[in-house]
């Protein structure tokens, strides 16, 4: 469970580690959760959640407070949030998730990505099957007993929690987020940060060239702007 928490940890401090397409991407989770559900975080749980990992990013207080605004003005570009699906080098599932204001651009650049790399672009539900749609909580760890609290939160989807440091990761199932994330707020946890992943159900092992020609495609596509996570099912020593 530990590997799993520093896993994830890792992966995100990776994507946080170039601040200037971070805050372009939370910008545009702010924008589509303020149009879905208005700018009031108290009544809005997905602009909640995208405050936390902004403000653990280092995403400063005026920056989320201008893109909220901005997103409450009417001539603010619309956002789709869309899940894009296929098959790289030696037959690795790819989920790419992204906020577009075209969806046309967007899907030819993705296509592009996986033609000049042997992968092919799929069709929906090609490849989502194989992989489980979560939600993880991170927080502050004052002297829980972790096996005390993984009972108490059995019954919000809870199907996971692991402890490093000072904190504590929570896993759990994509539907149960609104639940578990007001109860942890009752409770009165400090929540670190919280999101949305997806996990390969089994992993697929790889030769270090063939990763080599997969991770051409992974980072071909995460440098592309339109893109906010891209998810495969290769296995990783990381």
């Amino acid at each position: 469970m530990g590997r799993a928490f520093e896993f994830r940890k890792a992966r995100k401090m990776k994507r946080w580690s170039n601040m200037a397409k971070t805050f372009t991407r939370i910008g545009r989770e702010i924008i589509i959760a303020v149009k879905d559900s208005g700018p009031d975080p108290s009544t809005n749980s997905k602009l909640r959640a995208i405050i936390q990992n902004a403000k653990a990013a280092n995403m400063p207080k005026d920056n989320i407070e201008r893109a909220i605004k901005n997103a409450s003005e009417k001539s603010t570009e619309d956002f789709k949030e869309i899940l894009l699906e296929g098959y790289g080098p030696h037959g690795i599932a790819i989920l790419v998730e992204a906020a577009t204001d075209n969806n046309n651009r967007t899907v030819a650049n993705i296509r592009s990505y996986f033609n000049k790399c042997d992968g092919n672009l799929a069709t929906s539900g090609s490849v989502d099957f194989l992989f489980n749609h979560l939600c993880f909580f991170q927080i502050r760890d004052e002297g829980l007993d972790i096996e005390e609290l993984e009972l108490d939160l059995i019954d919000f989807g809870v199907t996971d929690l692991s402890k490093s440091e000072s904190e504590i990761s929570i896993t759990a199932k994509f539907e149960n987020f609104g639940s578990l994330q007001k109860e942890l707020e009752r409770r009165k946890f400090d929540i670190i940060s919280s999101e949305f992943e997806r996990e390969a159900i089994t992993l697929k092992n790889l030769s270090e060239d063939e990763i080599i020609k997969v991770e051409k495609l992974i980072n071909m596509i995460d440098e592309d702007d339109d893109v906010q996570n891209v998810y495969h099912n290769m296995k990783s020593d990381n």
